[in-house]
């Protein structure tokens, strides 16, 4: 049987970089084995659920490069692919399963249940109310509102072996009842997760530890429909510092953010697969890499904790290193953040740019702080350094330095560095005497791009125009 795997997320807010890790995962497998990876929105939460959510979860896996092969905006044989629109498809099922006695409709409302279990409550406040099957065996059919209730076997368990966790029982005395359709017709979690993975093949189900409760009730609704069970895989939780659930109160969690600080997408994607899993003592990927080496048997099961330091340097080694991210593809990606900057920039001067700030730029957006100087007709004059630098002892050295630039044979780092080197020689002073004046001269901070980088970039018109300039400028400090 060919592997088919899904993710299957709710829209009802932001993008959770954990959520993308299940994604992720799922994806890999899928690419891997030449399966299929089905996209598949659970909007049944009305109150919560949003139409700018789905956007952003479109979006956001677009971004990352996870596309997917089956859902929406990409359609398939086995949809919709929207929870919402497929209400008459868990009608359907759950009239099946009312039918052959392995559910039933109950009665109760809210408030006789919230009545039982504050009762409950008062009379042993450490226990947990358990549904006491009211209308198990009613044989009555009031003309009254219900919810369809699944008949839990009495006897037995649930086994099953969980790629990440091995073999996992649970006994079925220790479920209740639950609740399959509302009666408003849209249905719960397992159910809904049960019949759309039943309808779309799923043959792998994926996911965060933290469903692992939801596993026992929904292979007794797989049997229970006559379907084959899926294999199932559960993840280590990603929690915060502290070991709580990772969340807004720690960390940037959502795709948006990262994206908005100038992360790549393979960064990320890299950092969430090594987060519960491993290959050896390997720690950066290209996604392609990714592919080829992921499988189940290295997937941790102790839950980790997010590290925020560990993040920025795999997102910095990929962005310092040109087969995870050429030239082009960092160009492309650096441009937003120098247009935000107010600066106009072509695409090719972008690119050319790119070798200046490769190695201590860690994200795109600290790429164009460092390469605002370029761009600017006047660099932005940082004033400390100005106070600092740009003494009035200075002045002479900026214009001597001007000098020595204009006549260097060829402007290319190499040349340029050999005239400033004989020049510093014949006047006795080392580089530290004139590279910080000259630095902030050039681009108003005192930490830049190598000075003979810098140089070269700027090209002749705007060193000898910049570096005079800042000597007058300088003439003037008091």
């Amino acid at each position: 049987m060919s592997v088919r795997v899904r993710f299957a997320p709710s829209p009802t807010g932001y993008l959770h970089i954990g959520g993308v890790r299940t994604a992720l995962f799922n994806r890999l497998w899928a690419r891997k084995t030449g399966g299929a990876f089905v996209l598949r929105i659970e909007d049944t939460d009305q109150e919560r659920s949003t139409a700018e959510s789905v956007r952003v979860i479109l979006d956001s896996l677009g971004w990352l490069g996870l596309t997917w092969d089956e859902g929406p905006g990409v359609g398939g044989p086995r949809g919709p692919y929207t929870q919402m629109d497929r209400l008459v498809l868990y009608k359907e099922h759950a009239e099946k399963l009312i039918g052959s006695g392995k559910a039933y409709r109950c009665y109760c409302t809210k408030e006789d249940l919230d009545a039982q279990r504050a009762a409950l409550k008062a009379r042993d406040p450490k226990s947990s109310f358990k549904y006491p099957r009211t209308c198990r065996d009613r044989k009555d059919a009031p003309d009254r509102p219900f919810v369809v209730r699944f008949k839990t076997p009495d006897a037995g368990s649930v086994t099953y072996i969980d790629k990440v966790f091995g073999e996992i029982a649970t006994p079925n005395d220790s479920q209740q009842d639950f609740v399959l359709l509302r009666s408003d017709g849209v249905p719960l979690y397992n159910f809904g997760a049960v019949v759309d993975d039943v309808a779309m093949g799923i043959t792998l189900v994926a996911r965060g530890r933290d469903h692992m409760v939801n596993t026992p009730p929904q292979i007794l609704l797989y049997e229970a429909l006559e379907a084959q069970v899926p294999e199932f895989a559960h993840l280590p939780m990603m929690l915060a510092p502290s070991g709580e659930k990772l969340s807004k109160r720690h960390a940037a969690v959502s795709v948006s953010d990262y994206r908005d600080q100038g992360y790549a997408p393979a960064a990320i994607l890299n950092y969430l697969a090594r987060f519960g899993w491993s290959h050896g003592d390997q720690e950066v990927f290209s996604l392609a890499e990714l592919t080829a080496a992921f499988d189940w048997e290295h997937c941790n099961r102790s839950d980790g904790k997010f590290d925020a330091k560990k993040f920025l340097a795999i997102n910095h080694e990929h962005l310092k290193t040109p087969r995870l991210t050429s030239d082009k593809a960092y160009a492309v990606a650096l441009l937003p953040f120098l247009i935000a900057r107010g600066l106009n920039v072509e695409p090719e001067a972008a690119e050319r740019a790119v070798a200046l700030v490769r190695e201590r730029a860690t994200t795109f957006a600290d790429a164009a702080d460092r390469l605002d100087f370029l761009f600017r007709e006047t660099p932005v004059f940082d004033a400390a350094a100005v106070a600092k630098f740009l003494q009035p002892s200075h002045a002479p050295l900026l214009r001597e330095l001007a000098d020595i630039v204009a006549g260097a044979p060829t402007w290319t780092v190499a040349s340029l560095e050999v005239a400033v080197q004989a020049w510093l020689a014949g006047k006795g002073l080392a580089m530290k005497d004139v590279a910080q004046p000259a630095r902030v001269a050039l681009t108003g901070r005192t930490a830049s791009p190598g000075l003979f980088e810098v140089i070269e970039a700027l090209g002749k018109t705007a060193t000898l125009g910049r570096l005079r300039a800042a000597a007058t400028a300088s003439e003037v400090q008091t």
